[in-house]
Order: structure tokens, then sequence, then C-alpha cells
């Protein structure tokens, strides 16, 4: 389970300061407990607020935005405890790289809201305390008697007011308060939070305007690209590099070889032109040999021959296990069994790789979209040997990561081949073939399934062998499963066993990073359970969660809201199954509902397809879903973007025909006609709604995504009686 939010271990602090012209700046840092700050990285988290002399409100959002929302979601925060307008807010600027000042400042795992919820507010509360006391020394009165309103500051008693940015000044010269006393707002006198609210930058993108990391031009800059072996762990043997050094707009090619893990840098050659498609054109004339033999027999079709013959042996290590499984199963009325396979995938981010870098006099000078910006910089200056404080690291607008940019590859590429040629802007973009073969992709595996139900229909016994990629019986990093994943903690009788294959090819976090496999065969699985026990699945799920149980609950009671709750989980099943007025049977001819559920990334989630099948052909008609999240939506608009844009990611996952397949490691999809995304011809209507819950919020860039895929293989399997095991869905393979 994720850490919780913690309340602060130390005292918080907070500076002011006067801001050029009059106005205050306010920077607040907050020590965080061990247990988050090993999760981060880092031990604080910081951002700043001012306030104009003219009552204009800057606010500076410090971690990465890639689409889910936070730079706005952020910026409500502090100027909800602020006590601003919010038409006050005239500017959110992205924050650079600076662990140092901000704390930590990652994309990922669905932790940006969790994390800062607090923290923030109370940044937000300070500076609304400091705005406050400034006021009542003017008027001479108590500042217990002076109120805040819209960005005013009234006194009822004489019927004065000022503006913010009448006492900023005065303000910025007062002690901060300790940021563990600031009184902040009940959910009741919430004005901004809670409030739909369109995203900041959202005008600047409907215009196009430059924002993102490819859109970043420099004077006199070139363009590059980075041919390295066509598959993992590749050595370069040779290089005949003269025929691209004589191609058309071509000013540099330059040889690097490979130094640290294969997400820093790889032996590769960089070719530097005019204009990138001249860079690009200029790859063919490479004369280049290389040394795959390190991938020889990691093959798609070698792991599936491998996987098969796991399955049938004795596991390797009990993962899980509780009760006599074994016992139970050998008793029971009915078996239920069956064999479930995820594939690889790829992150297929729309912006493909990119970073900007300009090296020159020591000093390094980066933009890059990337989702922990200062692990870009690490790596920078552990592999390429540049001083961290000699890198700059200007963070830009993400056009799409779901966990590609975790890694941070990309920018170590454009610093090596930025300090080959010093004092030149240098830009590197990756080509879509680069995008799909170069990635770290979500790991396959596979589930051989068993379940036992008794004379009654009850669910008795349920055991999953688990065949992943690891070594010595222990799985590698996003191909692990939980040790609290259900069924643990909630059936008496239950096991999960492992065994592993070693692989070849880079893996990493795919949005949801886990349980956007393990849902899918889970929740089939149980579907099926359902059925032979007589009933369906949220009805069995009801029963399987009748008790009300905390899984995995640390030891602190205010961490309770990181454990999987059954009380929520039946909450928001029985909301889905309202809102859709679900029925296990088919609804029409070839059309039927099918349901999932999950909890992942602190969020309970649960979603209801109604698809259809005909003429070979998979329609989705429409998606209700129902997720806690926590006790507040800091913005609807984004919160239910984030929904549907997940729900749309998982339905493409499996209806596109998106699977990773290789040949002694190197990747057969190279681009969008054979590793296809969603089409805005096929969306359905997606209804949301929110069920509330006594706990902090928690992330949405995640959770729901994993339940709609499950959903829609049980809608298939009821619509026409045949049962989808394997992704992405094959009409035709069908069971």
């Amino acid at each position: 389970m994720a850490d919780a939010i913690l309340a602060p271990s130390r005292r918080g602090f907070l500076t002011a300061a006067l801001l050029a012209g009059g106005g205050l700046a306010v920077e607040f840092s907050l020590p965080l407990g061990r247990a988050q700050a090993a999760t981060v990285g880092t031990s604080a988290v910081g951002a700043f607020v001012s306030i104009a002399p003219n009552g204009a409100v800057t606010i500076v959002n410090k971690n990465p935005e890639i689409g889910q929302g936070i730079k706005t979601a952020f910026a409500m925060m502090i100027a909800e405890e602020l006590d601003c307008d919010w038409a006050q807010v005239t500017a959110v600027q992205q924050a650079d790289a600076n662990p140092a000042i901000y704390g930590p400042q990652g994309t990922g795992a669905s932790q940006s809201t969790p994390n800062n919820w607090l923290p923030l507010r109370r940044a937000g509360a300070a500076a609304r305390d400091m705005l406050v006391r400034a006021a009542a020394a003017r008027w001479g009165v108590d500042p217990s008697s002076v109120t805040t309103a819209k960005g005013r500051l009234s006194h009822a008693a004489s019927g004065r007011s000022l503006g913010y940015g009448e006492v900023a000044s005065a303000a910025a010269a007062l002690t901060p308060p300790d940021l563990k006393t600031v009184k902040l707002k009940t959910p009741a006198q919430f004005s901004i939070i809670g409030k739909p609210t369109k995203g900041v930058d959202t005008p600047r993108v409907v215009k196009g305007e430059p924002m993102y990391g490819i859109d970043t031009r420099l004077p006199g800059m070139l363009y590059a690209v980075y041919e390295v072996a066509p598959a993992n762990g590749g050595k370069l043997v040779s290089a005949d590099l003269a025929d691209a050094k004589a191609a058309p707009g071509v000013k540099h090619v330059v040889q690097l070889k490979g130094v640290g893990p294969i997400d820093a840098l790889v032996d590769g050659v960089a070719i530097l032109a005019t204009n990138w498609w001249l860079a690009n054109q200029a790859r063919s004339k490479l004369k280049l040999e290389w040394d795959l033999s390190a991938q020889k027999g990691h093959s798609w079709d070698a792991y599936v021959a491998k996987a098969k013959t796991l399955l049938a042996e004795k596991p390797q290590l009990d993962l899980i296990r509780s009760g006599d499984v074994e016992g139970k199963l050998a008793s029971a009325a009915k078996r239920v069994a069956a064999v479930y396979e995820i594939p690889f995938l790829a992150h297929a981010t729309l912006e493909p790789q990119n970073c900007t870098a300009l090296y020159k006099d020591g000093a390094l000078e980066v933009w890059a979209p990337s989702q922990i910006p200062a692990g870009g910089k690490a790596q920078i200056s552990k592999f390429l040997e540049i001083p961290e404080d000699k890198i700059t690291f200007h963070v830009t607008k993400i056009g799409g990561g779901f966990g590609r940019r975790l890694r941070n590859d990309y920018t170590v590429q454009a610093a090596a081949i930025a300090k080959a040629v010093p004092g030149v802007p240098v830009k590197l973009l990756w080509s879509r073939e680069d995008d799909i073969r170069r990635d770290f992709y979500r790991p396959s595996g596979w589930h051989g399934f068993e379940a036992g139900i008794d004379a009654n229909g009850k669910m008795i016994a349920f055991k999953d062998h688990f065949v992943t990629f690891g070594k010595d019986g222990k799985s590698a990093m996003f191909a692990n499963m939980h040790a609290d994943h259900f069924p643990y903690g909630i059936m008496p009788d239950a096991a999960v066993v492992q065994s592993t294959l070693e692989i070849g090819v880079p893996i990493g976090a795919l949005r949801a990073p886990v349980s956007n496999g393990l849902c899918y065969a889970f929740q089939g699985f149980l579907d099926e359970v359902a059925i032979a026990a007589g009933t369906d699945l949220p009805r069995l799920l009801l029963d399987v969660f009748a008790e009300d149980k905390l899984v995995g609950e640390p030891d602190q009671p205010e961490k309770a809201q990181t454990a999987f709750s059954t009380k929520r989980a039946r909450a928001v099943i029985a909301k889905a199954a309202a809102m859709s007025n679900f029925t296990s049977k088919p609804i029409a001819p070839g059309r039927a509902m099918g349901f999932g559920f999950y909890f992942c990334h602190n969020g309970h989630f649960a979603e209801v397809v109604d698809a259809s099948v005909k003429d070979g052909q998979v329609s989705v008609h429409k998606v209700w879903v129902a997720g806690d999240v926590g006790r507040q939506i800091v913005n609807p608009m984004g919160a239910e973007a984030q929904v549907r844009g997940s729900v749309l990611d998982g339905l493409s996952q499996a209806l596109e025909g998106q699977k990773i397949t290789f040949v002694d490691g190197q990747i057969e999809q190279s681009n969008f006609h054979d590793f296809r995304l969603g089409r805005n011809d096929r969306n359905p209507a997606v209804e949301v709604a929110f069920v509330a819950s006594d706990s902090h919020p928690t992330g949405l860039g995640e959770p729901a995504l994993p339940p709609v895929i499950p959903a829609l293989a049980n809608a298939i399997a009821a619509a026409t009686g045949k049962r989808v095991r394997t992704m992405p869905i094959d009409l035709s393979a069908l069971a």
C-alpha cells in the first residue's frame, strides 16, 4: 500500500519577502515524515505564492503538469486558503527542478494530491494570516476581528476594508506563522475547492501556443536524432559515419559510449542537423555493426512457451497463503479453473520523448517534459560528471507520460549530445518508431486460477499461480503482486503462488502500474466464478466484502485511508450497479453489460460497460463509473476528465490490438498502424459519480483505468457466451 498523508514531524517553515516594487512573496517549506520522504526521495515540500500591490496573485506550481490537472488543482488549494477570488490568480507558473526549494517534484502513482493536500492549503492559510495581521496593525485592532473574503480584508466594527495588495508589502515584513498552527477552512467554507474550474493552461492549449517540450526553440539550435541498437543491451562494435556526415544539412555526427543503466545512456550515434527531417534522413546513411548476443532467445513466443511450462510445474514461491486452500478446493462442490494472459504494452505518449539542452562553460541548461525532473538532473550529474549545481532543469508541460517519463533516458541522451558540442543548443527528438521500440514496457504475465464453491454457491477457496518476470522466484519491479492484494486478508483460505522467468526487454510503470494487468485477470476470473456459483460479479463481491475490514491497514490510524476498505468497496459497487441498472442477462441479442471493480492507488472504483458484438466487431455503448477517492474532489471538472480519460485509455488497450511482441529482443511494432490508439468515433459516453468517504482526497490519474478492461471482457462474455482470457481482445480466438 502507498504511504498516507503524514502530519509534519517537525515545524514547518515559511518565509516572506518584499517583491520588487512592493508586494508579498511567500515561500513555504514543510518537512515530511520519514516514510513519505522515502517514497518521494527527499524530505521537504515547498511552493511559492506572491501578491502584487494591485492584488494580482501568482502561484508557482511545483510538480510537473502531465495532463492530470494538478497545475490547476494545486493553485486552487493555495488560493482557497489564501481566501482570494479565483479571478485574482492571474498566473500559475511552472517551477524549475529544484528540490532544495520545492521538495519532491515528481508526478506519478497518483500521489500529487494526497501528498500536497495539507501542505499547500497550510501555506495559503499562512499567507492569509500574515495579511490579516498586517491589516490589523494598520487599523490598530485585534487580528481576530479581521475577516477575509475574495481577496479583501474587512473590519466589521469600523466598516473598513482593504485589498490584499494594499497590505502585501507590510505583510512581507512580518514573522510567518508555524504552518502546523494555521487555521484551515472547513469544506462548508470552500468557495474555490470543489467548484468545476477550467484548466489554467486550457486557453493556451486550445490556441496551440508553445508549451510542451517539443515546442522548445532556442537561437542557433540544431536538431538531433540518436541511433541505438535495435535490441536492448546491444553494443556498438564498429561505426562508419562518413556518409552520414556528408548528408544534406548535417553539422555533426557524434558517437557516444554507453554509461550507467539502460535508462541513463546506451551506446549510440547522434546526428545533428539544421532541421529534424534532415537529421532523421541521414540515419539511413549510418553503417553500424551491433553485438546483439545478449538478447538471443528473448522472444515473445519463447516466453509464452516457458510460461505454459511453469504453470504446469510446481510453483517456485508461496507469495500469499492463508488457511487450508488445497483442502477447501478438494472438498468444494464446484471447482473453477482458467488461465489468463496479459501482454506487454508500450506507453505510446502522443508527444514523443524529447529534450533540449545547452552545455556551455561547464554548465548545462535543460528543457524537458519529465515526470521526475530531479531524477533526470541527478542522472545527468552522475553519468555525465556535471555537478548538479551547474545544471538548470526547466520543466515543460508534458504531452502524455503514463509512467514512461518516470525514466529520464532521453534527458541524459540530450545532455550527452550537448556536452559533445559545447555552446550549441541541441534538441533531441525521438521518432514514433524510436518511441515504440525503446520503451520500458508494461510487463506481461500469466495467471493459473482455481476457485472452490460450496453447495450453497459461496466461494470458499481461491488460488492463483502467477507466472511473471524476475529471478530466483522473486519478481522484477512492476512485474510483481502486492502481498496484500485480494484475496489476502479477505478470504480465510487463499493463496497466490509464483514462478518467474528471466526477462530481456526493458520493463517499467504504465498507468496504474501492476494493477492495470492484475485487475483484468482477477476480475475476469471472478466473473467466471460468479456464474458458476449462480450469481453475478457485483453480488459475489458484495458477499466476499460483507464484513467491514481494512486490508493492509498501517499501524497509524491516520494512514487508514491507504488501506483497502470493504465498506468503501461495497459503496462503489452498489453505486455503479444502481447507476447502470446492472443486469448479468443479455439486454439485446449480442449485447450485454459487464462489471469490474478494483482498488489501487488509494482509489476504490467500480465500473459497468454496456457493449455489443456484431459482425466480428465490438462496440461499447456506455460506461458507468463510481469512484471513492476521499471526502473532497478538488476540481470536479478535472476529476471527471481524469476518469473519462482513464476509461478511454483502458478501452484502447483492450480493443485496438495493443500488444508488444519481439524476436531476440527486437520489437516488432513500430508506429500507430501496428500499435493502435483509440479513436474518437469509437468512444462511448462515460457517466461518472463520486462516492464521498471520510478520508483525505487521493489521486485520480490511475485508479479509474483498471476496472474498465475486465468490465468490457465480462460484457463480451455475457453477450456471446465466449470468455476473453487474453488481451488485447481477439474475437476469433475466444474460448
